[in-house]
């Protein structure tokens, strides 16, 4: 297997290479890159979303630096969101903090699918809104993002997918809006196990979940109509599971996943995260 660092070089170097036209200076200039992540490389938990993100954001405040050409924020936040999904698509939305929405939509003034824009209607339950993921696996995903979305171009469900995902964004973002946890809890879970159902029905079709990621599913939904508390599911691109949930269950939530659910992750690991400000410029 390859070393996914050395990918990773690979991916920057090519990115940076083909942006000759939007960053003139860059053939000016030598670069260096230090790039790190506190969670698990090309597992499925968007590394490449931060990584390019944050890149994308430094070539803008280069550029603003030498040049003074996106002096409003607004400006400088649109351009780098297009930047960084040119490196990978999710980046667009790790420009900005708490939640953003990528993909143009009548709901939304001002989407679009070139890059993506913060969502600011939001009620306060979900301004801190935690997201723990449970490491089910560190190793390396089998099949890349970029390549599992190469493989919808042929899959006989993608049509129906894409209007579900049309009327789902509507419930969601009403969701969203009015503090509806319930539904928001469905929706991540419907999305995370119609995303793995598309992996399996491609050609070729390929499995990211372990027999453990099951487990947790299935505890997750036990404890949740055992206690009512709104504990939900989400999965990545991988076989790491993460758990959605309000931040005034954090004791019960915590304890649970101590005594029922570390036991399958690599380790007992896990990541207790929650919905954060956005990037910070060091």
């Amino acid at each position: 297997m390859e070393n996914p660092m050395k990918n990773s070089s690979k991916k920057y170097t090519l990115f940076l290479s083909s942006l000759g036209e939007i960053f003139p200076f860059l053939k000016q200039l030598k670069i260096s890159i230090e790039s790190a992540n506190s969670f698990p490389h090309s597992t499925g938990i968007a590394s490449s979303a931060s990584s390019m993100s944050a890149l994308a954001l430094c070539l803008c405040s280069i550029e603003d630096q030498l040049f003074g050409t996106l002096s409003e924020d607004e400006d400088f936040t649109k351009k780098a969101s297009y930047i960084a999904r040119l490196g990978s698509g999710s980046a667009c939305r790790s420009i900005f903090g708490t939640m953003a929405l990528w993909g143009e939509t009548p709901l939304v003034q001002g989407s679009s699918d070139e890059f993506a824009i913060p969502l600011t209607s939001l009620h306060e339950v979900f301004r801190s809104f935690h997201d723990d993921v449970l490491i089910v696996s560190k190793a390396e995903k089998s099949v890349s993002s970029r390549a599992g979305h190469g493989l919808m171009n042929n899959n006989i469900f993608a049509p129906v997918r894409y209007e579900q995902a049309r009327q789902r964004t509507a419930l969601l973002l009403d969701a969203l809006q009015t503090g509806d946890v319930e539904i928001f809890g469905k929706i991540a879970e419907d999305e995370a196990l119609t995303l793995h159902g598309l992996m399996m029905t491609s050609d070729p079709s390929y499995l990211l979940m372990q027999p453990n990621s099951l487990q947790i599913i299935q505890h997750v939904r036990a404890f949740r109509q055992e206690t009512g508390l709104p504990l939900f599911f989400s999965l990545d691109a991988g076989p790491n599971v993460h758990l959605l949930y309000p931040e005034e269950h954090i004791p019960d939530i915590r304890l649970f996943v101590d005594e029922k659910l570390a036991p399958f992750c690599e380790n007992r690991s896990y990541l207790p995260d929650w919905v954060g400000d956005g990037p910070e410029e060091l």
